[in-house]
């Protein structure tokens, strides 16, 4: 006896099918990513709360911040607590990040070199209730740690973000939706995400953001101005002072040659 077909299932079964073909719905809460052609690309339209997001980079904090403020910042107005950063490869530049709405003292800093000691502080922030997200770098990471994580998530339905080196990408993963973050080489001023995992159709094409927010955009275009407009200024003093004849007397041709003199006294007339 075969298998009944999708076809014989009553309509009210067959809308419970996802089809592999059409990306997926969110089957849990979602953050709006905070950049719309993202949001288009992902399940529910945003980051899945209660799971994981891995980011893969061939630095280690290659344009993160670009991409997961708008995120962060609704995170933390939504739950109160802060952001825990776990070994973050620099410390992150508080003036930045306020001026897009994440205050300093919404940022939580774990430093800790040990593989074991950043998983551990990881699992600890996902069980706080008011921790508003979790971004941690584990480049070190094993599947089964990562699935410890995942599930501590999904118990705490916390925002969990993994940063992990874009080797990795080859490898499982229990993560429920997995991006490679990459500069874009024709245009600097963009960069490219390629979503590798969501519950939808491969993405061929990569989705493509501004390198830069709106603000910081205008300030390196007005700076650039000024630059430009202080090389031109330099520019025409020196061919000013390069190029412009001094001040002389225009003498007619006529007005020595009536008087026969002779090369010599022409200079002195024109002089």
């Amino acid at each position: 006896m075969g298998l009944p077909s999708l076809a014989s299932l009553s309509p009210a079964a067959g809308r419970g099918v996802w089809h592999a073909d059409e990306l997926g719905s969110a089957d849990a809460q979602v953050i709006g990513t905070g950049h719309a052609a993202l949001d288009a690309q992902l399940p529910g339209g945003g980051w899945p709360v209660g799971a994981m997001s891995e980011l893969l980079q061939a630095a280690p904090e290659d344009h993160v911040w670009r991409l997961l403020l708008p995120a962060l910042v609704q995170s933390v107005a939504a739950r109160g607590g802060p952001v825990v950063l776990i070994g973050p490869p620099r410390e992150p530049f508080g003036a930045s990040r306020a001026a897009h709405g994440l205050r300093p003292e919404a940022l939580m800093w774990v430093r800790s070199e040990a593989a074991a000691a950043r998983l551990w502080a990881c699992e600890q922030a996902l069980r706080c209730a008011e921790v508003g997200a979790v971004l941690a770098w584990l480049p070190q990471a094993r599947v089964g740690e990562l699935r410890r994580l995942q599930l501590a998530a999904a118990q705490h339905e916390a925002l969990l973000f993994v940063c992990r080196p874009e080797a990795v990408a080859q490898s499982a993963s229990p993560a429920r939706l997995r991006l490679r973050i990459a500069r874009c080489e024709a245009d600097p001023a963009q960069i490219e995400l390629h979503i590798l995992k969501r519950r939808g159709p491969p993405l061929a094409a990569p989705v493509m953001l501004p390198a830069r927010g709106e603000r910081m955009a205008a300030l390196l275009a007005a700076a650039r101005l000024r630059r430009k407009l202080r090389a031109q200024q330099q520019g025409a003093v020196a061919v000013e002072a390069v190029e412009a004849p001094p001040a002389a007397n225009v003498v007619r041709i006529d007005a020595w040659k009536a008087g026969g003199a002779n090369a010599l006294d022409r200079l002195a007339v024109v002089a």
